[in-house]
C-alpha cells in the first residue's frame, strides 16, 4: 500500500498558470508540491503572444519579459485574400517561447519554495474526508487544496465539457526566415486569415520565428491530413504568407500539432470543493486574440488569493465577457467570405479598420 503524504497544496501541471500559482503560494508559506509531467524544456503548441497585462504577475514573481530575451512587439499586421493592413496595438506586447518562460516560472516556483517534481504526472485526484487525494506517478499525496493546471490536457475524471467550437488542430513550428522577411517582421505580430482557420507569424527570441496555426478538421482532412499542403493553402490566401517563408527553413522538420481544443469553453461553477482549475482548465480563448498566457497567469493570481483567504474555488466568469467576443471575431475570421471581407475593409478604410482593431483588442485583454 502506498504510503500518503500530507501537504497543503498540489498544483497539477508547471505550465504557466501552475508555475505562478505554485510560487505565489509557496512564497506565502504553503506546502506546495509543484507536478510537471515533463523532464526538461520542451516546446508546446502556443502562440507565444504576451499581451501588456501579463507583465504584473510575472513582475510579482521577479521576472521581466525583456530580460528573458523577449522581443517586443508592437503592431498588427493583418493578411489574407482581400489584401493586408498594419496598425499599431494599443498596448505593450512581447514575443517570448513557452520554452523559455515556462523554465523561467518552474525556477521561479523552486526560489520561492515550491518543492518541484518533474517528471511527475498526476493521475487522479479524488475526494478523502475533507480533503483531497492525488495519485502522481506512484506517489499518493492528501492536499486541502489542488490547483488543475493541466494545460489542453484533460486529467482523468474531471474532464471539462465541450466548448463553443471543438473541431480545431492547432499547428506550431518555429522558423529562421530569409534576413529580408526576418526584417519586415521586425516588431510585427502578423494574422494571415484563409477559408477554415488563420496563422499567426511572430518573432521570438534567439531570431527564431514562431508560426502558430488553427485549421478545422474537415479542412485539414481535404488537404489530405499534410503539413505542406496547409502551408500552400495558406500562402495562396495570403501571397504576404508564401512570401514570409520563402527562402527560410522549419527549426524542426515537423510541427507540434494538437487536437480537439475547446476554443469558446468557460467553467462554470465548482463542482469540486477544493479543486481549483486555472489557466486553460478555466478558460480557452480562440487564440488569434492572444491573451491566453495573461489569463493563465491572472487565473493563478486569483486561484492563490482564494487559497490563502481560504475562499472556495472560483469559476470562469470573469472571463466569460472577453471569451465570447473572441469566439465571434474568430468565427469571421474563419469563415473565409468574412476573412476575405474583413482584410479588404481594412486595406480600403484604414484608420477606421485601425479603431476597430484596436476596440476588438481591448476588449479582449484580462480585464483590470
Amino acid at each position: 500500500m502506498t504510503a500518503q503524504r500530507a501537504v497543503d497544496v498540489v498544483v497539477a501541471g508547471g505550465g504557466p498558470a501552475g508555475a505562478a500559482a505554485a510560487a505565489l503560494l509557496a512564497g506565502a508559506g504553503r506546502r506546495v508540491v509543484l507536478c510537471e509531467r515533463t523532464g526538461g524544456p520542451h516546446p508546446k503548441v502556443c502562440g507565444e503572444f504576451l499581451s501588456g497585462e501579463a507583465a504584473g504577475p510575472l513582475s510579482r514573481l521577479g521576472l521581466d519579459p525583456a530580460r528573458l530575451g523577449a522581443v517586443p512587439v508592437e503592431r498588427l499586421r493583418l493578411a489574407g485574400p482581400g489584401g493586408e493592413a498594419s496598425c499599431r496595438l494599443p498596448f505593450a506586447a512581447w514575443g517570448l517561447s513557452r520554452d523559455r518562460l515556462d523554465e523561467a516560472l518552474l525556477d521561479a516556483a523552486a526560489a520561492h519554495g515550491a518543492e518541484l517534481r518533474r517528471g511527475t504526472a498526476v493521475r487522479a485526484v479524488t475526494p478523502a474526508g475533507d480533503a483531497l487525494r492525488v495519485e502522481a506517478s506512484g506517489e499518493s499525496l492528501t492536499a486541502a487544496r489542488v490547483l488543475l493546471a493541466t494545460g489542453k490536457h484533460d486529467l482523468r475524471g474531471h474532464r471539462r465539457p465541450p466548448g463553443r467550437v471543438n473541431d480545431l488542430i492547432g499547428f506550431k513550428q518555429h522558423w529562421r526566415l530569409a534576413p529580408s522577411a526576418r526584417a519586415a517582421l521586425d516588431g510585427h505580430v502578423e494574422m494571415h486569415l484563409f477559408a477554415g482557420g488563420y496563422a499567426g507569424l511572430q518573432p521570438v527570441e534567439d531570431g527564431r520565428v514562431n508560426l502558430c496555426l488553427v485549421i478545422g478538421r474537415a479542412r485539414f482532412e481535404r488537404l489530405g491530413r499534410d503539413w505542406a499542403a496547409v502551408l500552400a493553402h495558406v500562402g495562396a490566401a495570403s501571397p504576404l504568407f508564401a512570401g514570409r517563408l520563402a527562402g527560410g527553413a522549419p527549426c524542426r522538420p515537423r510541427p507540434l500539432a494538437v487536437a480537439g481544443i475547446p476554443y469558446g469553453f468557460v467553467q462554470r461553477g465548482c463542482p469540486h470543493p477544493g479543486l481549483h482549475r486555472v489557466g486553460d482548465q478555466l478558460a480557452v480563448i480562440p487564440s488569434l486574440t492572444g491573451d491566453g498566457m495573461a489569463i493563465a497567469l491572472d487565473s493563478a493570481v486569483r486561484a492563490a488569493g482564494d487559497v490563502l483567504l481560504d475562499r472556495p474555488p472560483a469559476d470562469g466568469g470573469p472571463y466569460a465577457r472577453q471569451v465570447s467576443l473572441a469566439h465571434a471575431a474568430a468565427r469571421v475570421a474563419t469563415s473565409g467570405a468574412g476573412g476575405t471581407l474583413a482584410t479588404a475593409f481594412a486595406g480600403l478604410a484604414p484608420g477606421l479598420a485601425r479603431r476597430l482593431v484596436g476596440a476588438l483588442a481591448r476588449g479582449t485583454r484580462v480585464a483590470g
